[in-house]
């Protein structure tokens, strides 16, 4: 392992110390805090509606203001004057404009009125309606409202509902999407170095001194190692955000375990794909030829990514999504997100596990025969089964 861990060291070092992780780590982690900043703004804007009331239906607008969260809206009442009240409505500083009477109001828009406003506004009238009636026949509104209100239809639930059900999707989309970007980028970097040390001959002094599968195994090691530090940083710098900002309620220990398998899985993922792709990188001499080679690798790899970000959300329980993150290479992506959703038994992840661990197992056998018989081989591409056979 001696000459392993060298290879793996220098590769750490060579890359860690690179103006280009630093920036990429510290770039991705600007564009995560803006990503979210961006979508807590959207979510505000579009939950906040600006409305404005004329002086004789202002009493309307405390009542549409408090009905406002019924409909997941915020109505922001403020009161105008009539003269240049629809002029705001037309240069689009309000949304809407209440006019006429308490009992009569009018709904001033642009083109077409919000469902929810005037869903709001049709309740209030028609609740005031029904105040002046039962006070016409001598009823107290209030009494009334009250019995009402008091009437209810008894709920049996089959299930319980998972109070951190949002959370977990969530949880489970940024590890889907984290873990397939880190893994390609993981991936692309093993067959890019294989590829540059083939071009430029420095493979043949390596190989001088170690054997093929060393070095093989130790490149892979050191940029998984690095990656894996890299995620780290990046994760646990979401994570601390997000458990500051208070958008994570998740119980410590599910939230512990979420990122422990995470990681876990990388690890599996990364040395399943990396040891393809060194392999089929070894077969070229050529960075033009590279895309041919890697590209089926990384199409298996977005298949369960887009099995995961596209079925799972709608259909955590599903069982052709259960069965594909049992199968190696696509475990990597699915069972991490199925972990995150709450949805994974302990069987399924044991099983997936020693699946892709035995999985590994040939592929490095595979795959270090591959490579050390098509390394050093310069010129045209090298055929796999030519590469398979004994140098």
């Amino acid at each position: 392992m001696s000459p392993v861990w060298l290879v793996a060291r220098r590769e750490i070092r060579t890359r860690v110390r690179t103006r280009g992780f630093i920036i990429g780590t510290l770039s991705i982690i600007v564009i995560m805090g803006a990503y979210a900043g961006l979508m807590t703004f959207i979510g505000n804007q579009a939950s906040t509606t600006k409305i404005g009331v004329t002086a004789e239906a202002a009493a309307i607008g405390e009542s549409l203001k408090a009905a406002g969260p019924n409909f997941g809206k915020s109505f922001e009442i403020s009161t105008v004057p009539a003269p240049v009240a629809e002029q705001q409505v037309r240069d689009g500083d309000l949304e809407a404009l209440i006019t006429g009477t308490p009992e009569e109001p009018r709904l001033v828009v642009k083109r077409t009125p919000d469902d929810s406003i005037q869903a709001a506004l049709n309740a209030i009238v028609q609740q005031r309606t029904l105040d002046a009636e039962l006070a016409r026949f001598g009823l107290d509104p209030d009494a009334v409202r009250a019995t009402a209100e008091s009437a209810h239809v008894a709920v049996t639930s089959l299930e319980t509902e998972d109070p951190h059900r949002v959370e977990r999707l969530v949880l489970a989309i940024a590890a889907g999407v984290v873990l397939y970007m880190f893994m390609i980028i993981a991936g692309q970097m093993v067959a890019q170095g294989v590829v540059e040390e083939k071009a430029s001959r420095v493979v043949e002094l390596l190989l001088s001194t170690i054997k093929p599968t060393q070095l093989l195994a130790g490149k892979v090691v050191g940029i998984g190692l690095t990656n894996l530090l890299q995620l780290l940083i990046i994760a646990g710098t979401g994570l601390l955000a997000a458990g500051v900002g208070g958008m994570l309620t998740l119980p410590s220990a599910a939230l512990a375990s979420t990122l422990a398998w995470a990681l876990v899985w990388f690890v599996l993922g990364f040395f399943t794909y990396a040891t393809v792709l060194a392999a089929a990188s070894s077969l070229v001499s050529r960075h033009e030829e590279l895309q041919n080679v890697i590209s089926p690798v990384i199409t298996v790899l977005v298949v369960p990514f887009v099995i995961g970000v596209s079925m799972l959300p709608s259909s955590p329980d599903s069982t052709f999504a259960a069965v594909l993150s049992l199968v190696p290479g696509f475990s990597p992506t699915l069972m991490p997100m199925r972990i995150a959703l709450g949805v994974a038994a302990p069987w399924e992840i044991a099983v997936a596990t020693v699946l892709s661990i035995a999985a590994i197992a040939v592929l490095l056998r595979l795959g270090g025969r591959i490579y050390s018989n098509a390394v050093l081989r310069t010129g045209s591409r090298v055929k796999v089964r030519d590469a398979l056979r004994a140098s």
